[in-house]
C-alpha cells in the first residue's frame, strides 16, 4: 500500500487533557494524554492540552475540530476523589463552580446554554469502555455525572454543538495520579494503560 492511500484511510482522533488548576502543579488528564502513541487501534491521535477556563476550553476543541476534522472527539479530565476509570455517560446544561476556574470565574447555577437541552449522552459505548478497562485489571465503572465544572462544560458544549452531525463524543474522567500524594490516586502508567484500552474500544 502507497503511503498516500494509508494516510488517506487513517481515522483521525481529536484527544483533549487539561492544564493544571486549583493550585495543582500538573493535571494528569494531561500527563496520560501526553504519553499515549500517535496511533492506537488504526486512530491517528492529536493531543490538545486545553484550559481550565469556562466557555474557553471548548471553544478552543471546536476550534481545532473546525482545523483537523476528526472522526471522534474524546475529553480526559481529573476527577479528585475517585479511585477509578470513568467514562461519563452523560453532560448536562449547568455550570455550577466550587471553585474558580483559570479565569477567576465561578458561576452559581447558570445554564451553559440559554434555552439548550437539559443533558445529552454520549455517543461513544461507555459500557463497553468500562467493561474493557476493568477486565483489563485497571478500575473502571460508568459514571452518570461529569459535575458541573470545566469539564461537564466541555463534554456539553460539544455534544450540543455537533448535536446533528455523524461526530462522535465522549469524556473520560481519571483519579489523581500518585505524583500528586493525594488519594485516591493511580498510577500514571495504569492511566496511561485504561486510555489505551478505552481507545481500542471506541
Amino acid at each position: 500500500m502507497m503511503q498516500e492511500d494509508y494516510m488517506k484511510i487513517m481515522k483521525k482522533l481529536l484527544i483533549t487533557g487539561f492544564e493544571p488548576f486549583d493550585g495543582e502543579q500538573i493535571n494528569p488528564s494531561w500527563e496520560a494524554v501526553d504519553r499515549l502513541l500517535t496511533e492506537i487501534n488504526g486512530y491517528e491521535l492529536v493531543k490538545l492540552r486545553i484550559p481550565v477556563a469556562f466557555g474557553e476550553a471548548a471553544a478552543k476543541v471546536i476550534k481545532v475540530v473546525d482545523e483537523i476534522r476528526p472522526d471522534v472527539i474524546l475529553c480526559i479530565g481529573q476527577a479528585g476523589g475517585r479511585g477509578a476509570i470513568t467514562p461519563e455517560l452523560v453532560g448536562i446544561n449547568l455550570r455550577n463552580a466550587s471553585i474558580p476556574d483559570n479565569n477567576g470565574y465561578q458561576p452559581k447555577d447558570e445554564p451553559i446554554v440559554e434555552g439548550g437541552e437539559c443533558a445529552y449522552f454520549s455517543n461513544l459505548p461507555v459500557r463497553k469502555i468500562a467493561h474493557a478497562i476493568n477486565v483489563a485489571g485497571v478500575p473502571s465503572h460508568v459514571s452518570y455525572s461529569a459535575g458541573a465544572y470545566v469539564c461537564n462544560d466541555v463534554l456539553y458544549t460539544l455534544l450540543s454543538h455537533y448535536k446533528n452531525t455523524e461526530m462522535r463524543i465522549g469524556f473520560i474522567h481519571i483519579p489523581y495520579c500518585a505524583e500528586q500524594n493525594k488519594e485516591p490516586s493511580m498510577d500514571i502508567n495504569d492511566i496511561v494503560k485504561g486510555l489505551v484500552i478505552a481507545i481500542e474500544n471506541i
